[in-house]
């Protein structure tokens, strides 16, 4: 079997309602959608990238002239079967270029799960065939973020996670008013994106003691890894690592300093489900929870985040709700939602096909 050719494209999608975190203000996202043909024409694979320039250091020109320039002369004629051989080729010649890696690694699980006619989730390993996600809820005024959490609720969700990081004592103030608001029997996590000092997270984490958090995510800047370790043995909930997991090489680190309680892996961020196995058996092994997240994703791509996911038992915690403000998903309908509960294709693969009019 061999890539015949290679196709990319940008999508652009808007959100329906617009959300703040504690560097950016996010309306709007461009992911970049991947076909790889193949000699047997019934079968193509697809992937598709969320670069972020803030994460990956990408965007989406730079995905696209990725894959022209680099992607496409590397991997035509390959055979798409011996993925490792291909993605650890385009490691070598795409350093840091973690999305567009991603957008290839999917394409090529995707063209293995319609040779062998098996959703991607269950030739993975299929350890379970659904998943609870938790929503995300930006930084709004305390009332709003009330109102937005108790619609959630009312959707079915069991899990929210509020965006902070800008203000303390107002990220106090807006976690006690949704426990409030959504009863003791509803997850709550808190994502400060790097905005907290040492001191701010250490105030934060006890002055919302009360609301029983299930965990604080990235509380400190990436690029001072030490201080999540200082957080995480100063405080008493679980402390999750995300913007500073980039790579199996951090995942190693981390395990080995102690810094984090848990780790988020995140497709975009690692480069594919390829690098995802690998960190996820770093994590295990260190005894690390692991929870699968994402960026502002199409559903092709938390399609395969979620098989991921499902395929092995440690990674406990779902955050794949990039999808669901997205308008003219041309993906949609590669997973399916209901009351908060992510449920993976039956359909081979990633579960998609384009459209042909």
């Amino acid at each position: 079997m061999k890539i015949t050719s290679i196709e990319a494209w940008p999508v652009f999608m808007r959100l329906s309602e617009p959300y703040a975190i504690a560097y950016q203000q996010v309306d709007s996202t461009t992911n970049v959608f991947l076909r790889l043909g193949t000699n047997r024409g019934d079968i193509e694979g697809y992937g598709c990238a969320a670069p972020e320039q803030d994460i990956t250091g990408e965007t989406s020109d730079s995905v696209l002239r990725a894959i022209r320039d680099t992607v496409e002369p590397a991997i035509k004629g390959a055979d798409p079967l011996r993925s490792t051989h291909v993605m650890e080729k385009l490691k070598e010649l795409l350093p840091g270029q973690r999305s567009a890696l991603a957008a290839v690694d999917m394409a090529l699980y995707d063209i293995l799960g319609k040779v062998c006619g098996v959703p991607l989730w269950k030739l993975l390993g299929g350890f379970r065939d659904r998943m609870k996600t938790s929503v995300t809820v930006g930084i709004l005024p305390a009332a709003e973020t009330v109102a937005r959490a108790r619609d959630w609720i009312s959707q079915g969700f069991r899990c929210l996670k509020l965006k902070g990081g800008k203000d303390v004592d107002e990220d106090i103030e807006r976690v006690l008013l949704a426990r409030e608001a959504v009863g003791k029997n509803v997850e709550l996590r808190f994502d400060a994106n790097q905005g907290f000092s040492v001191d701010q997270s250490l105030r934060f984490v006890k002055g919302t003691r009360k609301a029983k958090l299930e965990l604080i995510e990235q509380p400190t800047p990436k690029n001072e890894p030490a201080l999540l370790g200082y957080v995480t043995r100063g405080v008493s909930i679980p402390v999750m690592v995300d913007e500073g997991l980039m790579s199996l090489r951090d995942a190693f680190r981390i395990a080995r300093g102690d810094l984090a309680d848990m780790v988020n892996v995140k497709l975009m961020k690692v480069g594919g489900i390829y690098e995802a196995l690998q960190i996820n058996a770093v994590a295990r092994s260190a005894r690390l929870e692991v929870m699968i997240g994402c960026m502002d994703e199409a559903e092709l791509a938390i399609s395969a985040g979620l098989a991921f996911a499902l395929a092995r038992p440690n990674v406990m915690y779902a955050d794949l709700d990039g999808h669901l403000d997205l308008l003219e998903d041309p993906s949609k309908g590669c997973v399916t939602i209901r009351k908060g509960v992510l449920f993976p294709s039956t359909r081979p693969g990633l579960g998609f096909e384009m459209k042909t009019s």
